[in-house]
């Protein structure tokens, strides 16, 4: 018994036994650099930078009265966004936009279009019939009385937002994650695209076929119907470019 009192004894602290700790971390508050990072990336995700053939140009000094802090976060989320190719320092001129060349844009759709078809497979064994519902109320105000080609403006607001949704819809943060840095060239070129040779009407066909294939469940032809759709614009953009690039 002594013996055992005193192997216990010289056992070390972390091979004992001890009760199950509840903890949580800390709340650590947003650095000032995070906060840029995410103002400044949002901001970026929305511009439309191939709707113009002029360059567009962002100012760190402009941006850091606009959010109400030095220029030392700016500048360190500049080069967050540098790093991830958003944006470039050009010397003696400033932070430019990066627009990609049609080569990289038809190879980011066709990436996209690979991504949006497990979207949609996922969305087949994930969402409810609520949340797909959710895609179908995106396009109720467009019929033959209000055709797509004729309101390309509020159509082109929907496209995009299906997309976007699809992606939400499947509850991965890492899809989500993936698709992020492609959001604003692809959502760029879908905007200039849709009002294009009849384009807004075969697209809405496309997304009510696709939506028809998740709200019954049938995953092979949601997956195929969400990629086809995609690639699509990838050949598009890689035989009608003119104007875009």
């Amino acid at each position: 018994m002594a013996e055992k009192a005193q192997a216990r004894a010289s056992r070390p602290i972390s091979q004992t036994a001890t009760p199950d700790l509840v903890l949580k971390p800390f709340a650590q508050e947003e650095t000032f650099k995070a906060k840029a990072y995410k103002a400044l990336k949002s901001a970026i995700i929305e511009m439309d930078i191939y709707s113009s053939p002029e360059q567009a140009w962002i100012d760190e000094r402009h941006l850091s009265e606009k959010l109400g802090v030095s220029r030392t976060p700016v500048r360190e989320a500049i080069l967050m966004l540098e790093q991830q190719g958003f944006v470039k320092s050009v010397p003696r001129r400033g932070i430019m936009v990066v627009k990609k060349t049609k080569h990289e844009v038809v190879e980011m759709i066709q990436v996209w279009a690979a991504l949006e078809g497990m979207a949609a497979r996922l969305i087949t064994q994930r969402a409810s019939d609520q949340e797909i519902g959710r895609l179908r109320l995106l396009f109720k105000e467009f019929d033959a009385s209000h055709k797509p080609e004729d309101f390309l403006c509020e159509y082109s607001t929907a496209n995009i937002r299906f997309h976007q949704t699809m992606i939400e819809l499947t509850g991965s943060p890492l899809l989500a994650e993936m698709t992020e840095n492609l959001v604003l060239h692809v959502r760029g070129i879908r905007q200039i695209t849709i009002g294009r040779d009849h384009r807004a009407a075969r697209s809405i066909e496309d997304h009510l076929g696709i939506i028809e294939a998740l709200e019954r469940r049938e995953t092979e032809l949601a997956e195929k119907l969400a990629r086809d759709h995609t690639l699509g614009l990838a050949a598009y953009v890689a035989e009608h470019s003119e104007g875009i690039f």
